[in-house]
């Protein structure tokens, strides 16, 4: 709401009230409104301490501007720039609320005029950024369990929910163009939203579980849009860091029951159309961290992810650092959820090349390349009969319950937390098997189904070459039963030459609903498949 007050008088006058006045005062000469950045709204979260928030808007230019937070007695002062923009840094505040922001222009003139805008019902906690493609944007209503869900968001008011809207630009843009949910308390309207709407299953799910650990605010802010690859996401220096051309296809093959909305933009070049305009008008919002679920329309041509994805995620942090003043830390937390399964019996290798190049070839996160990055294993989250194609797995529960204990790790620092699947510390060659041999911290494995394995088997030693080498599975020579073991041997006997690694889970689709083969036991008991991997062998053999 704006209402306008002549300087020495007692009344404010109502904008609802007195239109045409409204009209006259709070726009400039330049038809600038007075108001906040469209990110901004009644019922937002701003970033808790220790980091300082940021509120921003357009205004009259070279006019002052004064921000009043309330209750309390903090006012900070600014100028409208040239651009007829204002942005103020507020003070460390802690988590908790209801506050009130309160923005003032001041006019000069024979009458000096004041317009205030506020934003009510404000809370401090911690804000959260959720993009990417499909998966991100799949909302609770599509998922599993969708009644009880929706009408359990009535417990959860002090998480508070917002949506961009779908909207490409050739052009950086300054302010969302469009909004597809204003800042809302969470609630069955509010997360229950329709298909494809709003809200994000996976981000509901994850602010969910992390507000029951933390219990202060949760500011979640959907960004996605379904069909799109990671060039659109990427700003022109990581796609020229990366060597990208400028033209990808147009087509997308996964969304074939989804809204078309391909091409975004007008002509061939559609990369950065999204940095343009769903991500770059919010990079003065201090944040916490981000989340991401995007990869499998990349899967056609997956080579470049190996660059783009930790490419992306230090521009987008850079970003954010700069867009704020140095308020959003410059390493935020980064989560993402590994790509789940689409085709089953495929033998296409995109997929399992993207969820390696997700970890930037370590198999695991954080890693030397992408410290403080954060992930969850989806490849057992894959079911035949969803409703949305295969592409789409339902359980968004299960990848939000694993992505948050990633985060409680990373992000929040809980050194107590297990949030890893088994990962391999060593392989050990013997005359006809290979034992491999999972570190301490995934302590007993389990396994749940055979098979899995495969070895590179190649007439160089320690190579896997295409041209010398094939990949032959490796059946698991017994199974073992829960609790037994932090190892699984495997035969070589398909192999009659060199055996030079050993690779797991190499396919688009490796398993069934949670049934793949190994798993470690999380936090909270909750089972976490291992992730895949590849690994050479570090011996010299025959």
């Amino acid at each position: 709401m704006a209402m306008i007050r002549p300087f020495g008088r007692g009344a404010w006058w109502d904008c609802g009230l007195v239109l045409y006045l409204c009209t006259l005062f709070v726009s400039s000469g330049e038809g600038l409104l007075f108001k906040f950045a469209s990110v901004y709204g009644d019922h937002m979260v701003l970033q808790q301490a220790p980091h300082r928030a940021v509120v921003w808007g357009q205004g009259d230019p070279g006019s002052n501007v004064t921000v009043r937070i309330t209750p309390g007695d903090s006012e900070f002062k600014t100028v409208n720039s040239d651009a007829g923009v204002w942005n103020v840094t507020l003070d460390p505040m802690k988590a908790g609320g209801p506050y009130t922001v309160k923005a003032i222009q001041y006019f000069k003139g024979p009458t000096p005029l004041a317009v205030v805008i506020e934003l009510d019902d404000l809370m401090f906690g911690d804000v959260w950024v959720c993009s990417g493609q499909s998966n991100m944007q799949f909302t609770v209503m599509m998922g599993f369990n969708s009644t009880e869900e929706i009408l359990a968001a009535n417990n959860y008011p002090n998480i508070r929910l917002f949506t961009a809207g779908l909207v490409g630009s050739d052009t950086p843009l300054s302010n969302l163009d469009r909004v597809e949910q204003p800042w809302s308390v969470a609630s069955a309207a509010s997360v229950g939203g329709g298909m494809w709407n709003y809200f994000s299953a996976l981000c509901w799910f994850y602010g969910r579980d992390l507000y029951d650990t933390l219990q202060y605010p949760i500011g979640l802010v959907a960004s996605s849009f379904e069909g799109t690859p990671i060039e659109y996401w990427s700003s022109p220096e990581v796609l020229k860091k990366c060597n990208v051309n400028d033209t990808l296809p147009k087509k997308d093959k996964l969304s074939t029951d989804l809204p078309k909305h391909i091409p975004i933009v007008s002509g061939d070049n559609q990369n950065s159309v999204l940095w343009n305009a769903m991500i770059h008008p919010i990079l003065n919002m201090t944040i916490k961290g981000a989340i991401w679920y995007q990869g499998e329309s990349n899967a056609d041509h997956p080579d470049s992810y190996l660059c783009l994805f930790p490419a992306m995620i230090d521009s987008w942090r850079s970003s954010w650092y700069l867009g704020t003043g140095g308020q959003t830390d410059p390493t935020f937390p980064f989560g993402f959820m590994q790509i789940s399964g689409n085709v089953p019996g495929s033998t296409n290798l995109g997929y399992p090349e993207i969820r390696w190049h997700q970890t930037a070839d370590y198999g695991y996160v954080p890693n030397p390349k992408m410290e403080k990055v954060f992930m969850a294993v989806a490849m057992d989250l894959w079911r035949p009969d969803s409703p949305w194609l295969t592409v789409h797995p339902q359980d968004k529960q299960d990848m939000g319950t694993r992505l948050s204990l990633a985060a409680r790790a990373v992000a929040y620092g809980d050194k107590n937390i297990k949030f890893q699947g088994p990962f391999p510390s060593s392989l050990e060659l013997g005359s006809s098997t290979v034992v491999v041999q999972y570190g301490p911290e995934a302590g007993h494995i389990e396994v749940r189904s055979t098979g899995g394995f495969e070895v590179c088997c190649s007439s160089v030693k320690n190579t896997c070459d295409e041209a010398t080498a094939a990949w032959v599975e490796a059946p698991m020579v017994h199974t073992i039963h829960p609790n037994a073991t932090n190892s699984i041997t495997v035969s070589t006997d398909n192999c009659h030459k060199i055996v030079t690694a050993v690779r797991y889970a190499w396919r688009e689709t490796p398993c069934g609903f949670k049934m793949c083969p190994v798993y470690g036991m999380g936090s909270m008991q909750v089972p976490l498949p291992a992730p895949p991997f590849i690994m050479y062998m570090r011996v010299p053999q025959g």
